[in-house]
């Protein structure tokens, strides 16, 4: 695929059984119907997808169920970061050998404090182990959660040595001034903010869009910013989505975003989180509900499986 300038994409939440396997034919229903409604691509199995909480083969199970639905694969990008380099190339050659867009790798996290040598010789062994033609690899920079940083100067390294596989970056740091010194620095690397708050700012900058949890439920908002971000009508729309942030402010992202749904009329396993993650308590669901009903906030209204217990 080759994403429109600049491009909103949403980070899917994963449908969930009730014996808290992830659902795959939940997700691609999920994915069409985000994809209808103006999104330009859909990121699965992330941070928000809890990727992360499943195993390897859980999550080829998910992109294989995935396939067989007949998901848009040219439209999606697949998380794939593990701590284990022979295990996010076993993902990413899997991902891309169905035809995925491209996969977004964090980097091998749980040693603290890797430097820069050792963060380039992982991608650079990713890299390489994939094998793959194309602008596939999309960096992704969340210190919140790995504490690993990308800096600059690594990722000039990658994107000098990989010029033609290195094709963006989400950064959810947070870090605007660093996300618009990369767009200016490197044109041809796509830079996406984790954060709705900074996609007007990005946008307007030259940066690559966005790839948020919001998107699953505020995608039109955000593709207002995208369509023309110095207008009062995308001023308005970014009032919104940091109104719209500041509902799960305080909770659990991922259950806060489920909740958010099944307040939208979605069927009510969309509660379900794998642990380590929790369900809201009776106190935390009343509080996202109300915070979208003093904002007037709905998600799109759409049945999705899987069905409620």
């Amino acid at each position: 695929m080759s994403l429109p300038r600049p491009s909103v994409l949403a980070a899917a939440p994963t449908p969930l059984a009730a014996d808290l396997a992830p659902d795959a034919a939940g997700l691609a229903a999920h994915v069409t119907a985000l994809l209808a409604q103006g999104l330009d691509g859909v990121l699965v199995l992330g941070t928000t997808g809890e990727g992360p909480s499943f195993s390897v083969d859980e999550r080829l199970g998910v992109l294989d169920g995935l396939a067989a639905a007949g998901a848009p694969f040219h439209r999606l990008l697949v998380a794939t970061g593990c701590p284990a380099v022979p295990d996010t190339v076993r993902l990413s050659r899997h991902a891309l050998a169905l035809g995925a867009a491209g996969t977004v790798v964090l980097p091998p996290y749980y040693y603290a404090g890797v430097d820069t040598e050792g963060l380039y010789a992982a991608y650079s062994r990713i890299i390489e182990g994939v094998g793959h033609d194309g602008a596939w690899l999309y960096l992704y920079n969340f210190p919140y959660h790995t504490g690993l940083a990308l800096e600059h100067d690594l990722i000039e390294r990658l994107v000098t040595t990989y010029p033609d596989t290195v094709g963006g970056l989400k950064d959810s740091s947070g870090d605007l001034d660093g996300m618009r010194l990369l767009t200016r620095a490197f044109p041809r690397l796509r830079v996406f903010s984790g954060s709705d708050r900074h996609l007007r700012r990005l946008v307007s900058a030259g940066g690559g869009g966005s790839i948020t949890a919001l998107n699953t439920v505020a995608g039109d908002l955000s593709a207002a910013v995208r369509d023309a971000p110095e207008s009062e009508a995308a001023v308005a729309a970014q009032n919104r989505l940091d109104a719209l942030r500041d509902v799960f402010r305080g909770l659990p992202l991922t259950a806060a975003l489920k909740e958010a749904a099944v307040h939208a009329s979605w069927d009510a396993g969309w509660r379900r989180v794998r642990p380590p993650l929790r369900p809201l308590t009776r106190d935390e669901i009343e509080t996202v509900r109300a915070r979208l009903d003093a904002g007037g906030f709905r998600a799109p209204a759409t049945r999705l499986a899987p069905e409620a217990p």
